[in-house]
């Protein structure tokens, strides 16, 4: 070919500088192009100055001779990735029998040295499988044990192939050796331990290394005391190894400890899996007081530290001290945002009692705080935004006040965007509905009044006041109990605590919305010209001409026996507003009822088979033990009569560290049992008596006119024995009704 090539320089069709690459791809064989890869040479025509080229994906390429001189790379035939196009079940079979020889190919032809990252990217997936972690892990083993191979300790460096073939021990020290710095060699050190049952001479090796690392130590303990710490979790695992004594005079870690150096600093610059063994040694150098030194550095340390202090603290029982130290720092807010992200992450039945809507308003309050600081990385506010769970769990035992305050709080909070914003109060409307208007700024729909007895009044405050201070309690104690017999997934008590305390928490919002809507009166003086609340009215049942005595009362007033119904029942709703001589009729399951209005009366002024009076409100009552004096009868004021009274739900809060867990609404409203039987037994209800209950759906007609306005009224002396019918009372459909005048109960 060089004839060939000489006479097409000598014609001008060819450059006299492509001679000698033109030959070494003649010689070759293979080449390489830079973006077609490996391509196999076919032939030269040297008639036209051309090559003719097989390259993967571009068999019988033509390339001019001149083009191709300056653009391929020959590749001899023994070349690795010669070998890839021509023999690659072979070098497959290579990898598996014997790796060492493979790798000692790929180096040689490149040149005795290669790094692990384009090691990879040739052997991958051609010869090597995607299992490719577990066989260099194997081979490395192996590349060490041979002395021709030098694999270093650091991935950055190149894997290198020497013809000499060195022992394992020298190659170790002299990579000890040539390191710089203290970080560098305790990689080193750490090789070498890995390596010991490979070497010859081990302890003499190791000797050799200990006393290198007793002068690091020395010089490293006061400007660098966590590598020096490091260092000697080193040295002391070296010497573990091999069976040596210590040294007398050596430095050790209670040294280190000894000169106080911050625990979150010594955390922060050394290697995660070295904190559990850097904690137990803070433990031993400070056996009293760890604990207090541990709790004091949380709050700066990153959230990856924390999870290991707090590991230890809990492990040593000092979990109750994590709590209240958790719980002041949040309440103070001065919880930072690293600490809170931790508690984010981490939360747990163990921390239900300090997670709440306190801990979101922390993280707003750290938020900013960093945000004021310049900080640049929001993590805790990124992590807000991903878990979808986390802000309704947190919110879902508060208050309506306390969801108020955190909504305006999050609306003007500069932590997030606008898009983000909306997401999060998203969140909260899902949860609470009722903080829709709050959000967009609309008028809150005003729901219209429940006429009430003071009686079912007093009960249902009694009912409430129960469950927040005693049963919400008792169930928090219950759940508590049941933690602590472990295995929360197969643990049954706890999971039938947990559904009881959904079930509390649903009862105390349905009170908490009925006391908020309820006005107490004592029906005194109604107007009789139309039936209104306070009135009984006298019909005569058309069906079967039978006369029957109603008396209308508030919302919660319910007693078959006296025929006291609901102003809110279907019955109820028929009757209102109507003169004497209306007819009147409503539906009930699927019967049509018809009735004529004879006559209509006050409450007060009818007779005694339907008389109950109503008892005192709450601030009437006396205390336990004490004799009740007898109640006189009360003149009213004229300025008494101008006043209503609305009962709004109390304030209450659970014992500390009830765990409250927020349910979804109640799906209706809770009946009570219908009178029991004089017998003992209970009967159904008649077709009277139902329609005495407030229906679950508004009914008509509605109310069209004022049921009638009520003067002061002497507070009454006797409790009545009115009952109560379902605590989900329905509302007549009227969008605006009247509402009567409340009198103004005494005290």
């Amino acid at each position: 070919m060089r004839e060939q090539f000489e006479r097409l320089i000598a014609a001008g069709k060819l450059k006299g500088q492509h001679l000698s690459a033109l030959l070494r791809l003649a010689d070759s064989g293979y080449c390489l192009h830079r973006s077609w890869g490996v391509g196999t040479i076919r032939g030269f025509d040297t008639v036209f100055g051309r090559v003719t080229i097989d390259f993967p994906n571009r068999p019988g390429h033509v390339m001019d001779l001149g083009f191709a001189a300056e653009s391929l790379k020959p590749l001899s035939r023994d070349h690795f990735l010669a070998r890839k196009t021509y023999d690659l079940p072979a070098l497959r079979q290579l990898a598996v029998e014997r790796p060492v020889e493979l790798v000692r190919l790929v180096l040689q032809s490149y040149g005795g040295q290669l790094s692990l990252e384009t090691l990879q990217q040739l052997l991958v997936p051609d010869v090597v499988g995607s299992d490719w972690k577990r066989w260099w892990d194997s081979t490395r083993h192996a590349l060490k044990k041979d002395g021709h191979f030098v694999v270093p300790t650091r991935k950055p460096d190149p894997i290198l192939y020497q013809e000499a073939e060195v022992p394992l021990e020298q190659r170790l020290l002299a990579q000890f050796d040539a390191a710089k710095g203290l970080k560098a060699k305790l990689c080193v050190a750490a090789e070498l331990l890995r390596s010991l049952p490979d070497l010859q001479d081990g302890p003499g090796t190791v000797a050799q290394v200990l006393a290198a690392l007793n002068a690091d130590i020395a010089s490293h303990h006061r400007t660098q005391p966590w590598l020096a710490l490091e260092a000697v979790f080193m040295r002391d695992d070296l010497r573990a190894a091999v069976h040596l004594p210590a040294e007398p005079g050596e430095l050790t870690t209670q040294d280190i400890w000894a000169q106080a150096p911050p625990l979150d600093q010594m955390l922060q610059q050394t290697p995660t899996a070295k904190h559990k063994r850097l904690l137990q040694s803070f433990k031993e150098a400070h056996p009293e007081d760890w604990h207090q030194a541990v709790l004091a550095a949380l709050n700066s340390m990153s959230a990856k530290n924390t999870t290991e202090c707090a590991r230890l603290l809990i492990e040593e029982g000092h979990l109750e001290s994590l709590k209240r130290h958790l719980a002041q720092l949040i309440n103070q807010h001065q919880a930072s945002s690293e600490l809170l992200l931790w508690l984010a992450r981490e939360r747990s039945d163990a921390f239900a009692d300090i997670l709440g809507p306190e801990v979101f308003r922390a993280m707003l309050t750290a938020m900013e705080r960093d945000q004021f600081n310049q900080r640049k990385s929001n993590r805790l506010g990124d992590y807000i935004l991903a878990d979808q769970d986390l802000l309704p769990e947190l919110i879902e035992s508060a208050e309506l006040e306390v969801i108020e305050d955190l909504t305006r709080a999050l609306k003007f909070s500069p932590c997030f965007n606008d898009m983000d914003k909306r997401s999060l109060l998203g969140r909260i409307v899902k949860k609470y509905p009722s903080m829709q208007p709050l959000i967009s700024g609309e008028q809150p729909r005003t729901e219209a009044p429940l006429l009430v007895s003071w009686e079912s009044l007093q009960r249902r405050k009694q009912e409430y006041d129960e469950l927040v201070h005693k049963k919400i309690p008792a169930n928090s104690r219950e759940i508590a109990l049941a933690r602590s017999y472990g295995d929360l997934n197969e643990n049954y008590e706890y999971k039938a605590a947990k559904e009881m305390q959904r079930l509390l928490l649903t009862r105390k919002a349905e009170l908490e919305r009925m006391l908020l809507q309820a006005q107490g009166t004592d029906f005194a003086n109604p107007r009789t010209d139309v039936v209104s609340p306070g009135t009984t009215v006298r019909c005569i049942d058309l069906a079967q001409q039978t006369v029957q005595t109603f008396t209308v009362l508030g919302a919660w007033d319910y007693d078959p026996d006296r025929g006291v119904v609901s102003y809110l029942s279907p019955l109820g709703q028929a009757l209102l507003n109507h003169k004497v001589g209306d007819e009147v009729q409503f539906e009930l399951e699927g019967a049509v009822h018809r009735y004529r209005i004879e006559a209509i009366e006050p409450w007060r002024s009818s007779s005694t088979d339907v008389t109950t009076t109503p008892t005192a409100p709450p601030d009437q009552t006396t205390s336990a033990g004490e004799e009740a004096e007898p109640a006189q009868p009360q003149v009213a004021t004229s300025n008494q009569a101008d006043q209503t009274t609305s009962s709004a739900a109390p304030q209450a809060q659970a014992e500390p560290g009830a765990e409250l867990e927020s349910a979804s609404p109640h799906p209706g409203p809770v009946m009570e049992a219908p009178p029991a039987h004089p017998e003992g037994g209970q009967t159904a209800p008649t077709a009277v008596e139902a329609t005495l209950q407030p229906a679950d759906q508004p009914v008509s007609p509605p109310l069209q006119q004022p049921c009638g306005g009520y003067e002061q009224a002497a507070q009454p002396s006797q409790p009545g024995n009115l009952q109560e019918p379902s605590p989900e009372p329905v509302r007549a459909p009227n969008p605006e009704p009247v509402a009567p005048s409340h009198s103004q109960p005494p005290g």
